[in-house]
């Protein structure tokens, strides 16, 4: 092994802040702050927790409840602009019948 190319490794204490655990390892940083942990992520405990900071779900709806909104709204535009140009058509024949 080469000298003086190596960095220096240190007994590092990792703690997790999501369940507040300290566990000690080997690295290059003496201190290390962990949001998770596999104490504690879900992957490697088996237990699911749901974490719903930004109300996902009751946005999506929010966006689908519009969204059947802007649809009902086009049919109803699609409807009288039928009927409008039924009307006009109507008014041309009965126009071109009186002249």
């Amino acid at each position: 092994m080469k000298t003086g190319i190596h960095p220096e490794v240190f007994e590092t204490i990792v703690h997790c802040n999501g369940c507040n655990t300290t566990f000690t390892t080997h690295s290059t940083v003496k201190d290390i702050n962990v949001e998770i942990c596999s104490n504690c992520h879900p992957f490697y405990t088996g237990k699911q927790k749901l974490i719903d900071t930004a109300g996902r779900v009751d946005k999506f709806k929010a966006r689908q409840a519009k969204a059947a909104g802007h649809a009902e709204q086009a049919a109803e535009r699609a409807k009288s602009k039928q009927a409008k140009a039924e009307t006009t058509k109507a008014e041309a024949a009965a126009a071109e019948t009186e002249a």
